[in-house]
């Protein structure tokens, strides 16, 4: 982790453009690669930000000069400095995860169980597939044998869309298992994690947990 408090202005360059004018920020380096530019107004969410993959080119002289972050679809940050205050790293080493709430935790237990919930002929590989940056909750193949990653929340927001693209980056990486669809399922998606879930490529699935519940309920048996 990387922090850098920095006098900066700031321009998007990709399908849209944005600028935030000269002022003092915190310039975020993640270990993953994203690159996030931070106020002091808000609680987490930056002022703009690039996801990984991407790449960081610094051209400063004396503190002051360009950063240039590009993505793989060639979209770009550039982070003009003026003066930098602050420049420091720090290793946290690999996070546990965040632990899942009770109705979390019963979701993916259920899903793993009636993981056709998805489509007809999926299969589970595994529950809590191991990553270096934490374990996705259920790692499927749909009908098709494609590799999916499930990543199951109780209330869908645009962070677990983020968590979910960091995983799918890590999983196709390994040749056994790409090409790693992703999936995206919730009791409740919002809005803005269904656009950035769709601009990701990542499917969305709204979940019934009363239904789900009584998916193996053995009154309903026939046999």
């Amino acid at each position: 982790m990387r922090l850098v408090i920095a006098r900066c202005s700031v321009d998007y360059i990709g399908r849209l453009t944005a600028h935030l004018p000269l002022a003092t920020r915190l310039l975020l380096v993640k270990a993953d690669g994203s690159v996030s530019i931070h106020a002091d107004d808000r609680a987490y969410k930056p002022l703009n930000w690039m996801s990984p993959p991407c790449s960081l080119k610094e051209e400063l002289v004396d503190g002051a000069g360009t950063w240039t972050v590009t993505n793989k679809a060639g979209e770009q940050l550039v982070i003009t400095i003026e003066s930098v205050e602050h420049d420091h790293r720090h290793e946290l080493g690999v996070d546990p995860g965040l632990q899942k709430d009770g109705v979390e935790a019963e979701l993916q237990r259920l899903l793993a169980l009636h993981v056709e919930t998805f489509g007809e002929g999926w299969s589970l590989v595994r529950r809590e597939y191991p990553t270096a940056i934490g374990p996705v909750d259920l790692l499927c193949r749909d009908a098709g044998g494609t590799t999916v990653a499930v990543e199951i929340k109780r209330r869908g927001e645009i962070d677990g869309v983020e968590q979910l693209t960091r995983y799918l980056e890590l999983l196709n990486r390994d040749p056994l298992l790409a090409p790693v669809k992703g999936v995206f399922a919730a009791q409740e998606i919002k809005p803005q994690a269904r656009v950035l879930a769709a601009d990701r490529g990542i499917e969305c699935v709204t979940v019934d947990y009363a239904v789900l519940k009584g998916t193996d309920d053995p009154s309903a048996r026939l046999f």
